[in-house]
């Protein structure tokens, strides 16, 4: 910044203040000497700026040195506890709020304090001031407070209307809208809370273009618009978090991770924690090193989303790390029975269990189980005497209970179903999907491990009978099928002789891949590529060589984008099965054949000089140059050619 003349900075200061240039005033009275810094206005200036940048920390102190150096002022005190209530300080906040004696800030205390106990989760405590504090009906303060009590007791259609009325008194408020949006998200309604925060996302793009929203998808580079005021109050940073979970509750994780980069760009310094929390979970599919990596930070913070826990206990478990997660819930046991139900408590318990004990964790699980059906079939009671007695609002509420019962009972299932597919007792596995079917028929999770249960089994028919309905219902956005659902859907055709069907099948991706490639020619697709190496395998592992190799050699063209390390992976055991087979003289091919495994090959060795085919913390030969595609084509190029020799 340029130098400012004497005589200026009052002038200079206030315009930036005027311009919500908090930082450039923080860096202006920080410069100064400490005789113009240490003066009433000069500390008032920076605790005003640093609490506008959410730096709640240093506000806190600066206003605790104001309140120190000049007690008569009471507004100091008041920004103290307001600050040490914003950094999530509340037991500090607390103290400082009480302190307030003055006469005539009773109403702004009270309010800080209610706010407080709110945030320390003492609901009841919160209650108790709001009540002694509340007079007026038509208070849209009053309707907001209750909002937030009511959404704390789990009691979201009562919240929603508070909100609702306040909305109503007071027009649109970004923040308020939010409150409304996640309400509904509360309440499964996710079309109005997805309008809720379509409202929010378009007013904040025409009202506050400087904040670059969007751009960051659109692969533009834009520096961070850093924690200012402006997007702050424009709640944008709430509104793209809650659209996240919302898509990644509907399973599209792609929409999900380009509603957290349409945010308006900050370092990551600079992001909040729910923010971090979202980014982790929406990376965990592409990078779950990152993402454990920014839960472990979060839970060393003071202050963390509190489903922070929990998924990281779950994602442990569901990456197979069951010692980390065993050390995660000794290491935050005091906070365990405040963040974690006693559904998540004892079905992690039940998963860990499994390990040393799958007796022990089935017969957990079987309690869990039965405990969540009894629920379920009073749900149900509840559903049909609600809509016998055409009463809308107590069916609304007991189809909403009914609903997340399942969500719980759906996991429960399916770590019971594991227990017997990790034994490779799928009969047992079948048995166990079977008991459910009453309550998860129409649930597609349950449908996909249902068909892959029936898959293992060699139970073609009835397995293309539940994967058939999960890709016809996304037929037209076919790549949004997991690849291993589409390839044991053209097994499955492939075994029954329907062979029309899975050659239109793979037709139909094979054209979606070429249409992607079209609109990103960077971007690597492996659903036709995965396809034809099951295929592939498949027809090697019954003898038929000649063409399981040439699914297997068509899998990975073209090869500079299909030849990786887990493509490779698959594609070598073919080979080497076909070269044990020649080995044995089990099998004689033709000498054409031959020439294409050659030609694949040398494919292969061209392509593969930049392809590991192990991670480099699994290599343990101490000859990393060896760790690449190259070297292991040649090596089965050569088993190749001296089979011919002989």
């Amino acid at each position: 910044m340029s130098k400012i003349a004497d005589g200026n900075y009052t002038a200079v200061i206030y315009t930036l203040i005027k311009e919500k240039q908090y930082n450039d005033v923080i860096e202006i009275i920080s410069n100064m000497s400490d005789n113009n810094r240490n003066t009433r206005p000069g500390l008032s200036l920076l605790a005003y700026c640093y609490y506008y940048t959410d730096d709640f920390q240093n506000a806190s102190t600066i206003y605790e040195q104001l309140a120190a150096l000049w007690p008569q002022e009471t507004d100091y005190k008041l920004q103290h506890a307001q600050s040490l209530y914003s950094a999530g300080r509340y037991e500090d906040a607390l103290r400082a709020a009480n302190g307030i004696t003055t006469s005539g800030y009773e109403n702004k205390v009270r309010k800080l304090t209610a706010a407080i106990r709110y945030g320390m989760e003492d609901i009841a405590g919160a209650r108790s001031l709001l009540e002694t504090n509340s007079g007026l009906n038509d208070d849209p303060d009053t309707d907001i407070n209750y909002g937030c009590l009511l959404y704390k007791e789990s009691r979201y259609e009562e919240a929603l209307q508070k909100f609702l009325n306040a909305q109503t008194m007071l027009g649109y408020r970004p923040h308020l809208s939010y409150s409304v949006a996640l309400c509904y998200y509360k309440l499964k309604d996710f079309t109005s809370s997805l309008k809720h925060i379509g409202d929010i996302i378009d007013r904040g793009i025409r009202e506050h273009p400087e904040l670059g929203i969007g751009m960051t998808t659109e692969g533009i580079e834009v520096r961070s618009v850093g924690n200012t005021l402006t997007l702050h109050e424009s709640a944008l940073v709430e509104a793209f978090n809650l659209k996240a979970a919302i898509q990644f509750e509907k399973n599209d994780i792609d929409s999900a991770r380009e509603a957290m980069t349409d945010m308006p760009p900050r370092w990551e310094e600079e992001l909040d924690s729910v923010t971090l929390h979202n980014q982790a979970l929406c990376s965990m599919d592409m990078s779950p090193t990152q993402g454990f990596h920014k839960l472990q930070f979060l839970m060393q913070q003071s202050t963390y989303p509190q489903e922070t826990l929990q998924n990281l206990m779950i994602l442990y478990c569901k990456h197979g790390y069951h010692d980390l997660a065993s050390d995660v819930i000794s290491t935050y046991s005091p906070v365990k029975d405040k963040y974690l139900s006693n559904y998540i408590r004892e079905f992690v318990d039940a998963v860990i269990a499994q390990q040393s004990s799958p007796d022990e964790a089935y017969r957990k699980l079987d309690n869990m189980a039965n405990k969540l059906v009894d629920s379920l079939r009073k749900a149900t009671r509840s559903v049909q005497e609600s809509r016998e007695a055409r009463d809308d609002k107590r069916a609304k509420s007991a189809l909403l209970d009914y609903e997340n019962t399942l969500e719980k009972f759906i996991p429960v299932t399916m770590a019971q179903a594991k227990i017997y597919w990790d034994l490779e007792n799928y009969a047992q596995a079948e048995t166990i999907f079977y008991k459910s079917v009453e309550f998860c028929n129409e649930n597609d999770t349950w449908r996909l491990h249902v068909a892959h249960v029936l898959f293992m089994q060699e139970k073609f028919k009835e397995a293309i009978a539940f994967y058939e309905p999960i890709v016809k219902k996304n037929y037209n956005n076919i790549l949004s099928v997991s690849a291993i659902v589409l390839a044991n859907l053209c097994v499955s055709h492939i075994m029954t002789a329907q062979n029309e069907e899975a050659e239109e099948l793979m037709r139909k991706i094979e054209k979606e891949e070429e249409r992607l490639y079209y609109q990103e020619p960077e971007k690597k697709v492996f659903h036709l590529c995965i396809v034809n190496l099951v295929i592939g395998t498949l027809y090697c592992s019954k003898g038929n060589y000649e063409f399981g190799i040439s699914r297997v050699i068509k899998s990975l063209e073209p090869y500079n984008k299909k030849l990786g390390m887990d493509t490779w992976f698959y594609a070598k055991r073919c080979m080497l099965s076909l070269i044990e087979n020649m080995t044995k003289h089990i099998i004689v091919m033709r000498d054409s054949f031959y020439n294409e495994c050659l030609v694949f090959l040398n494919q292969c060795e061209f392509h593969g000089k930049e392809v590991a085919t192990m991670p480099d913390e699994e290599e343990s030969t101490g000859k990393k140059e060896l760790n690449n595609v190259t070297c292991e084509a040649r090596l089965l190029k050569s088993l190749i050619l001296r089979q011919l020799e002989y």
